[in-house]
């Protein structure tokens, strides 16, 4: 019988460590992740159906879906979110503009600064036949 040393006891430590601030650090990083992309789809939705809505409605939608959220950064500055049509009155753009910065915190031993800067601009086309 042959017996084993436990050379790979360290190794196996190393690995789970590793697994375990990989896991703490998608913990924090994930959702802010999954905000800011829900927050952008969301936008792209409301944009497609803004054709007749005013503009203040448009922008409290987007705005309670940034709550909802947790998108506070995005609520907090004034240019963060700013929603703007063109065009005559049958056919334009509506565009919204997400320019904010979420920080997320890991840990208290280092701070990533996640920068949101999307334009999301779509057609307006009413009376189709």
């Amino acid at each position: 019988m042959r017996h084993q040393r436990g050379e790979g006891k360290i190794g196996c430590i190393f690995s789970l460590l590793v697994l375990g601030a990989l896991g703490a650090a998608a913990y924090r990083a994930v959702p802010v992740y999954y905000g800011n992309s829900e927050l952008v789809d969301a936008c792209d939705f409301i944009a497609s159906g803004a054709s007749r809505k005013p503009l203040e409605t448009i922008e409290r939608e987007v705005k309670e879906k940034a709550r909802n959220l947790g998108v506070i950064e995005a609520l907090t500055d004034k240019n963060a979110i700013r929603v703007t049509k063109s065009g005559n009155g049958e056919t334009g753009f509506c565009t919204i503009t997400l320019r904010y910065k979420r920080t997320i915190d890991f840990y208290g031993a280092y701070q990533w600064t996640l920068v949101t800067d999307k334009r999301i601009s779509k057609p307006i086309m009413e009376n189709i036949s």
